[in-house]
């Protein structure tokens, strides 16, 4: 114990009298330190990843709200955009579940009636168009999937005001299918498809997919269009719920012209 103690002394008066040994000592100390301050580091921010994709997913949704009615008051010649209030709010949610291989497919979200979800809101990823919510509890919703034969969406080629309607037939979970298309529309394997904006519930020009083929149908009045979609629906986690704040209002009036 003498001689540690003895040695220890020599080398500390050895670094402070010399300068060499003081600057390789303290360099020395400064890279051990610093690679165990880069692991620990590292450490945290792999445990912390959760959090970060959740305020990462946060700010996207508030992005998408200033961008989308950003665009919507173009689209509509507001002049004084500082006083449009928007039209579509978007919250982050995640998906909990996720059916790909049925006929009736189903997706479930974390969030519910509580974070004010309500039935008939969209679901989509910044890739795309996912589905239209179901039913919902108050901390969960279902939502009825694009890769559902029930499911009915308006949608249109993206280079013209062509319309028609997105179903699925069952078979891929990368292909839907496009009807209604009329057969003087100009459309050729690449085009984009998007929303088209005609119901309360998407945005005008959410992304869907590619067209991969298209033909023509039995009666040779419109294209059957075979759509590839953006989303790859088997890989699906961080999503967006879009409401249309106007769309009781609207829903209200078509109501009342329908009884009429």
């Amino acid at each position: 114990m003498l001689y540690l103690l003895l040695f220890s002394l020599s080398v500390f008066f050895t670094i402070q009298t010399h300068s060499y040994h003081k600057s390789k000592f303290i360099h020395s100390a400064n890279f051990l330190s610093g690679g165990i301050y880069t692991r620990i580091n590292n450490i945290n921010q792999y445990f912390d990843l959760k959090t970060q994709n959740e305020n990462l997913s946060e700010e996207n949704a508030r992005l998408r709200n200033k961008l989308e009615n950003y665009q919507l008051s173009l689209e509509q010649n507001y002049i004084d955009s500082t006083t449009f209030n928007g039209s579509y709010l978007f919250r982050p949610v995640r998906v909990i579940k996720n059916s790909y291989s049925a006929t009736t497919n189903i997706l479930a979200i974390d969030k519910g009636s509580k974070d004010s979800i309500q039935q008939d809101f969209g679901l989509i990823t910044p890739k795309g168009i996912l589905g239209i919510v179901d039913q919902t509890s108050n901390n969960y919703a279902t939502v009825i999937s694009i890769l559902n034969t029930k499911s009915r969406i308006s949608a249109q080629l993206k280079k013209t005001n062509h319309f028609g309607t997105l179903s699925w037939d069952g078979h891929s979970p990368s292909t839907v299918q496009l009807i209604d298309i009329p057969k003087i529309a100009p459309i050729k394997v690449g085009d984009t498809i998007v929303t088209s904006g005609r119901s309360v519930i998407f945005p005008k020009g959410i992304l869907i997919g590619t067209i991969e083929s298209f033909k023509l149908d039995a009666a040779e009045n419109n294209f059957e269009i075979n759509v590839s979609l953006f989303n790859d629906m088997t890989n699906i986690e961080h999503a967006y719920i879009i409401e249309h704040i106007d769309a009781p209002e609207i829903n209200n009036l078509l109501n009342l012209s329908n009884e009429q």
